[in-house]
């Protein structure tokens, strides 16, 4: 009988239904070393925010089938190691919705009536109404930065309680919107015309530090910000001070930058300040949901079915999924590259079958570059399960085409992206061992392995522009690792792919673009 290894508190109907296929072990005491010494006993693991599950514990797991994490976010899991190992890693990307969608609409509530402060006030034996005139949210306007599944709950409901609501999120269209009822606007408006603002994006390199003091220096001295979503987006600091000096009216967080929060000083601000200690998904309803979702996919799994919410491998037969593997990781990273070249919203992706893969069976394929595209706005909402949901939410349209006659490689894909900044594309290829390659950028000629770090360049073939980038990063202190240029005719236009070993320091990209010659840049972090 397959062995389950519990290392989080997991509701007892989880339990349950991992029992009915499996011997399940409890254990929520075990340290890092401890985990790596017993977990080549079990084939599969379920967790939640609590247990790290290392490259060192993935190595360990000699007989791992499957990781379950019982909620959304899966950053304490290292999916490539487990990609890389075939082990499946699922999430509950819709378990706790409702939970933190209400948790956001409770936080607004309470802040707009000081209810934390007046219950304070009362318990310590006031009868205090002066202090707490609080103000109502009817008519007033709710900016909704993110429209994913939570903040397009809050938008509903904030809706029927007679807000107006602007939404600000790149990667849906104005039908969407629309649909949900909410004005999609650029970040500015939203900032400048919210009399609430609440947030529902997942922490990235674009994300954070979102609101800080440039962006709350644009907003209404009448403001309330509400985050439900992660800590980080926020600038602690700057937030804290725009309170005490009164250049904001309130704030609600329940996520923080530093988890458990320790000494900051908004434990030291007053009625202004709502804080919770990361309730979100904390109902008895969103716990039961979570721990049904993900055991229920362990079983699965256990019994040779797929999983219906993988987030790194698609439920596909065994022998088709072994076939089609390095190809799903392929596009993938070329939806993931592309969308970043693309930046902003995204109205289409063309999906170009070349060569072999032209003549197999595309809907995982599809879905990977799908998966890609969207993986770095959505992070882990998005899996090989919900992502041509996501996909269609967003207005994005999806088309596919075929050319078995192209034989540079054995089979190769081309993602072209066209969006409100313009259009991109991409090709990628493996070479014999198996090893990606992007093959062209916007149809210039290249053949570079992707990097965490790239810097891509649009620039006139012409002497000097290397010199003059190179010595521009070697003056930050950017190591490159390698470089490559791609061109169509001799002293045209050309392109450049740098791989470096950090992410660029800010305004870079800015100082390169002012380079005589260079007619634009991107950073790519993959």
């Amino acid at each position: 009988m397959p062995k389950v290894l519990v290392s989080d508190p997991i509701d007892q109907v989880g339990i349950d239904i991992l029992s009915q296929v499996a011997q399940v072990d409890v254990n929520t005491s075990l340290s890092a070393e401890e985990l790596v010494k017993v977990i080549g006993e079990y084939d599969a693991l379920m967790i939640r925010s609590g247990t790290r599950v290392t490259k060192d514990v993935i190595e360990a797991g000699s007989n791992l089938k499957i990781i379950g994490r019982a909620g959304v976010g899966v950053d304490n899991v290292d999916v490539p190691a487990a990609t890389r190992k075939g082990i499946v890693v699922v999430n509950s990307p819709e378990g706790n919705t409702i939970a933190a969608a209400e948790h956001t609409l409770a936080m607004m509530m309470s802040l707009s009536r000081y209810i934390p402060a007046a219950n304070e006030s009362m318990k310590a034996g006031k009868w205090d109404r002066k202090s707490f005139t609080g103000v109502e949210v009817y008519k007033k306007i709710l900016g909704v930065v993110g429209l994913g599944k939570i903040g397009a709950h809050v938008a509903t409901v904030a809706k029927a309680m007679g807000m107006t609501i602007l939404a600000y999120d790149p990667f849906i269209s104005k039908e969407r919107a629309e649909q949900l009822g909410c004005k999609l606007v650029e970040l500015d408006t939203l900032l400048r015309e919210a009399d609430y603002i609440t947030l529902h994006i997942p922490k990235t390199s674009e994300t954070a530090n979102l609101i800080d003091e440039t962006s709350i220096a644009k907003m209404k001295p009448t403001v309330r910000i509400i985050n439900c979503a992660r800590g980080g987006i926020i600038n602690e600091a700057a937030l804290a001070k725009a309170l005490e000096e009164g250049r904001i009216a309130g704030a609600a967080l329940d996520v923080f930058d530093a988890e458990p929060l320790g000494e900051s000083p908004l434990r030291a601000l007053g009625k202004d300040l709502v804080l919770t200690p990361h309730l979100g998904a904390s109902t008895e309803e969103a716990q039961v949901n979570v721990a049904i979702d993900v055991a229920e996919q362990i079983r699965d799994v256990l019994l040779g079915l797929p999983a219906r919410s993988a987030v790194n491998i698609p439920g596909l037969r065994p022998d088709v999924l072994e076939a089609l593997k390095p190809y799903l990781q392929l596009a993938e990273t070329l939806g993931n590259l592309v969308s970043q070249l693309a930046g902003g919203r995204i109205d289409s992706l063309n999906i170009g079958l070349r060569g072999e893969l032209a003549t197999n069976q595309s809907q995982p394929i599809v879905i990977a570059a799908l998966k890609g595209l969207l993986s770095h706005a959505l992070q882990e909402r998005v899996n090989y399960v919900n992502a041509s949901i996501e996909a269609k939410e967003r207005g994005i349209h999806v088309i596919e085409t075929r050319d078995a006659s192209v034989k540079d490689y054995s089979g190769s894909l081309m993602l072209t992206a066209k969006g409100a900044l313009g259009e991109h594309s991409v090709s990628g290829a493996l070479l014999g061992d198996g090893e990606m390659r992007v093959i062209s950028i916007d149809e210039f000629p290249v053949n570079v392995p992707p990097n965490k770090y790239m810097l891509f360049t649009l620039h006139r073939d012409m002497p000097g522009i290397i010199g003059r980038i190179g010595s521009l990063l070697g003056d930050l202190n950017v190591n490159i690792a390698s470089m490559q240029v791609g061109r169509k005719i001799v002293r045209g236009d050309a392109v450049m792919v740098l791989m470096v070993d950090d992410p660029l320091p800010e305004n870079t990209v800015e100082e390169i673009k002012r380079i005589s010659g260079i007619r634009d840049a991107y950073t790519v972090t993959l």
